[in-house]
């Protein structure tokens, strides 16, 4: 009896728990749906996926999906290119990079669309991850600094550190521990500065990495015990993981293999049955060389852990994968590119004929102020009437031009044709207008001159009479 009475309040607890936490997701949701802002729309969506993208890939995902849902029936793009992006970002966390890689580009192409700097740059830093993990650095580079610059333009700082901690991690990667200092300390004085500490754990750990590689012992060690007291407050698995290895790494460099054993374990215990364990696969290579002549057993028992995750993570087919989603993406950065160029020249030829056309219809509209205003030499308006239609009809003439050469397909036996064909209609009717024109403005002019010369005859009559 008793125990039955256990089970159901661990039944009534877990599923108040559940109830509270969809609770929660449902309240903000609804908060995002009604912002208008769209920078508050994103701080929005980031304090919701920052609950658990640390701690829970499985719940993380799961509240992408219902804010892409959401996204769809609004028709928000913010939302929608965010929520692919986190999407991308738990299957990271589960160890998927084809999957991640392919929701991000997709969330890129959408965020891009939106011309919002803020949201282009989160999605950017979440992209370059990918990047980094494949060691392709000079792309993942060439998407974090101008996130960077775009976040701190948007004054979007918290986006910005982001930016500037992975741009630390990928400058460590590339054996550059000085650049490596200046990002990773400059994410760490912004964080200070705006009370930010969600990403604390990474950021002190990439400065550990940093001080190690300069041989500043007691500062590099410092910074990775701080790493870890980072990693326990906001109840991150992953980031205890990644402090303990990197601290388990720094102790075998420097020879104190005792030491590295204990806290690889440890990393391996941090991740160890969740849904990071694809995080096993560093921690489980370093045990498995330092035991290698020592232990059989601990080699074995290490070795078989590391090739499992790492044959699972990154074996031939992963990579080919990745290698072609990338490529898709950099051909479609290149059609975007050339899409904007060919949309600007456009936009000048519009101008051009907007210009041209306004110079017609002023000219035009001076002929005839002056035609019918003052007195002018018919000679004149005959040699104004006959540049005006030809303006017209060249304009005319121009504007058919792309639209024959794309019917014909730009053949010039064809279009030399079908503009023969255009004349031998205009002529006809350039004539016909011409003369009635001309001759409506000359006969205009000469009532006009005739008005004149009588108001001149009566006043000579009036003048007369009078003396």
């Amino acid at each position: 009896m008793i125990k039955k009475i256990i089970i159901l309040c661990c039944f009534f607890v877990g599923t108040q728990a559940v109830f509270s936490q969809t609770a929660g997701i449902d309240t903000t949701l609804k908060r995002i749906a009604l912002e208008k802002d769209e920078s508050k729309r994103i701080d929005l969506v980031l304090g919701l996926f920052a609950t658990v993208q640390e701690s829970d890939p499985a719940m993380d995902m799961e509240y992408a999906k219902q804010l892409l849902q959401q996204s769809h029936d609004i028709e928000d793009p913010v939302g929608e290119a965010l929520a692919l992006s986190e999407i991308g970002y738990a299957y990271r966390g589960f160890g998927n990079i084809i999957n991640g890689l392919d929701y991000n580009i997709k969330s890129l192409a959408i965020a891009e669309k939106t011309g919002n700097a803020e949201l282009i740059a989160a999605v950017k830093i979440n992209l370059a991850m990918y990047y980094k993990d494949l060691a392709e650095y000079p792309k993942a580079l060439g998407l974090l600094l101008p996130a960077e610059t775009e976040s701190q333009k948007a004054k979007s700082y918290k986006i910005q550190s982001w930016a500037l901690m992975n741009l630390g991690e990928v400058y460590i990667a590339m054996n550059k521990p000085d650049s490596a200092w200046i990002y990773s300390q400059r994410a760490y004085t912004l964080c200070m500065q705006i009370n930010y500490k969600d990403f604390l754990s990474f950021i002190c750990l990439q400065l550990g990495k940093v001080h190690g590689k300069l041989n500043n012992a007691k500062v590099a060690t410092g910074f990775y015990e701080l790493a870890i007291e980072e990693a326990v407050k906001v109840r991150s698995p992953k980031y205890l993981n990644q402090a303990y290895y990197a601290l388990a790494q720094y102790y075998n460099d420097i020879g104190q293999t005792d030491s590295s054993v204990a806290y690889a374990v440890k990393a391996i215990s941090a991740t160890q049955n969740t849904a990071f364990s694809n995080m096993n696969i560093k921690p489980a290579k370093l045990l498995s060389g330092i035991y290698e002549n020592k232990n059989s057993d601990s080699t074995v028992k290490y070795l078989k852990m590391y090739q499992q995750a790492n044959d699972s993570l990154f074996n031939k087919e992963t990579i080919q994968q990745a290698q072609v989603l990338t490529f898709e993406n950099e051909l479609r950065q290149q059609e975007l590119a050339e899409e904007k160029e060919q949309a600007e020249e456009n936009r000048q030829q519009n101008i051009q004929y907007a210009l041209i056309a306004l110079g017609i219809i002023c000219f035009v509209i001076v002929f005839l102020l002056f035609s019918r205003s003052i007195i002018a030499n018919s000679k004149i308006i005959e040699f104004l009437s006959v540049i005006a239609l030809l303006l017209v009809f060249e304009f005319l003439n121009l504007l058919l031009h792309p639209f024959i050469a794309k019917i014909t397909h730009h053949s010039l036996p064809l279009t030399l044709l079908a503009m023969v064909c255009i004349a031998a209609l205009l002529v006809p009717v350039h004539h016909t207008v011409e003369k009635w024109t001309t001759a409506k403005l000359v006969e205009k002019n000469k009532q006009i001159r005739l008005a004149a010369a009588r108001k001149t005859i009566e006043k000579l009559e009036g003048k007369s009479t009078g003396s």
